[in-house]
């Protein structure tokens, strides 16, 4: 119901040293696997051989819309002899007339030979195999163009498909099956600035002109080769306005289990880009939509039969909504507090049951966060620091009845206040009987520090002796004396 709710409010590598003769010859102007070694399915081996060139007559981009860092980097990979484009989000995002936030590049020349090429370069990543090209102040991601896997020249070290998911992929190849490989048509075209031309091996630039969301192949093969594909699909279509093709949104909701094999922390990545990118809303009423939400946030499935549960779904609109008008401010957002209020209402389902084994409400609220964050944990790692700002805001609701005194002045000075207050007015929408506190809290902020005291009942700052001040208990523990050392003379 918690989640119908919602939609009714819309909808890594080892790699072993690869030597080069192991190489073998990426404004708008659209109106069951075994550990080893297994050859990708044909599936997913389109029959376009021969790619599409479109001019730039035809896809307007402009070069000048590209860091100069990116096209250096590819100009000096062509000088040296190899090919060398512009790929992936950066293309698909400027036909689609945005402005992408980094450069990736795709090359014929593998991770050695990239480093050869530039001085200022990194070799990074185990399950692909990556070069950063450090130009002036920016990163450039310079991948290889990676092949099929099919050869039976290739070792475990190289491809490795466990489970029907890719888990080490170091196989290098042409441009096509580098394209061919590539999750969405739109993410596979190719820009070549020299001539300033799009290659497209797979009709990307279709799919583009009519806003669709297509996957290269099989979609169910894609989606187990790597299933978070499935919250790729929904971020797209959510932060690009694009429309999933039927074959890529049917198979979606009978593969949302297979997300529990994705570690944890590559999970909170997904969210993070999920939630935080301006379109929070549109992508939980999507990842609802797919029943990913719950493989997501098991806890809050639990919570369904909550009395709260109308209160629980209109806050966490509310929620996403101000998450979305900070982005489009450029206002700051933090992972943290969207946590706050997605496991809210699971935190009081276990503080209710904690209350009742005779704790008092902080040993509850603190036993409660705990297991509750460790659970979370299991599905998606939510780093300390965002954990400890989730539970720093839940205890400090049971703090704001405090309004007189040393309690609210030390409430108003700790470095949490301010995202506490901003949980605090969103209960007070829903709950009206925190209203009256989140008023005071409210008009407080507009005082003057000399009001601010008198409105807490504390005496004015300069008949005040600092008893209000917290200081740091010194401590107890004594130098450690040196021992006496014998100076009389031997004899």
């Amino acid at each position: 119901m918690y989640l119908h709710l919602i939609q009714l409010s819309v909808t890594t590598k080892v790699i072993s040293n690869i030597s080069d003769s192991q190489f073998g010859c990426y404004h708008n102007r659209f109106g069951d696997g075994r550990h080893g070694r297994q050859p990708l399915p044909a599936a997913i081996e389109p029959a376009i051989t021969e790619p599409e060139y479109i001019p730039s007559s035809e896809h307007g981009i402009d070069k000048r819309q590209i860091s100069s860092g990116c096209l250096s980097t590819i100009a000096r990979l062509q000088q040296a002899g190899y090919t060398a484009y512009l790929v992936g989000g950066a293309v698909r995002d400027l036909l689609l007339g945005r402005v992408p936030k980094d450069f990736d590049v795709a090359t014929s020349a593998t991770p050695e030979q990239v480093r050869r090429v530039f001085h200022r370069c990194r070799l990074i990543g185990r399950r692909f195999r990556l070069a950063h090209v450090y130009a002036g102040m920016e990163t450039i991601e310079v991948a290889t163009f990676r092949g099929s896997g099919n050869s039976d020249t290739h070792t475990e070290h190289e491809h490795l498909i466990q489970d029907g998911r890719i888990v080490r992929d170091n196989v290098f190849g042409s441009e096509h099956e580098d394209a061919v490989r590539r999750d969405f048509t739109a993410n596979a075209l190719f820009y070549e600035p020299g001539k300033q031309q799009l290659i497209d091996y797979v009709g990307g630039y279709t799919d583009l002109k009519q806003r669709r969301l297509r996957l290269i192949g099989d979609a169910q093969t894609r989606y187990r080769e790597d299933p978070v594909r499935m919250l790729r699909a929904v971020r797209f279509a959510s932060s690009r306005n694009l429309s999933l093709a039927d074959s890529v949104n049917q198979p979606i909701p009978k593969l949302a289990h297979l997300l529990s094999q994705v570690p944890p922390a590559r999970l909170f990545d997904e969210v993070c880009k999920l939630m935080l990118s301006g379109t929070a809303y549109k992508a939980t009423c999507n990842l609802v939509k797919y029943q990913l939400f719950t493989q997501l946030f098991p806890d809050i499935q639990a919570s369904i039969d909550s009395q709260h549960l109308l209160q629980t779904t209109s806050m966490l609109i509310s929620a996403l909504h101000n998450t979305d008008k900070r982005v489009a401010q450029e206002l700051p957002v933090t992972p943290g507090f969207l946590f706050a209020v997605l496991l809210w209402e699971p935190l009081q389902l276990r503080i209710t049951v904690l209350l009742k084994q005779n704790l008092n409400h902080n040993q509850a609220m603190i036993q409660a966060s705990q297991e509750l964050l460790f659970e979370q944990s299991r599905t998606i790692a939510l780093p300390r620091r965002f954990g400890a700002m989730c539970r720093e805001i839940w205890v400090m609701q049971h703090r704001f009845r405090h309004i007189c005194g040393k309690r609210a002045i030390s409430l108003f000075t700790e470095v949490r206040f301010r995202a506490a207050y901003d949980f605090l007015l969103l209960r007070a929408e829903q709950e009206p009987e925190f209203r009256e506190q989140a008023e005071w809290w409210s008009h407080l902020q507009t005082l003057n520090p000399e009001q601010q005291r008198k409105k807490m009942g504390l005496p004015p700052a300069s008949n005040n002796n600092g008893d209000d001040k917290v200081h740091k208990k010194r401590s107890s523990r004594r130098k450690r004396k040196r021992p006496k050392t014998d100076t009389a003379p031997n004899n």
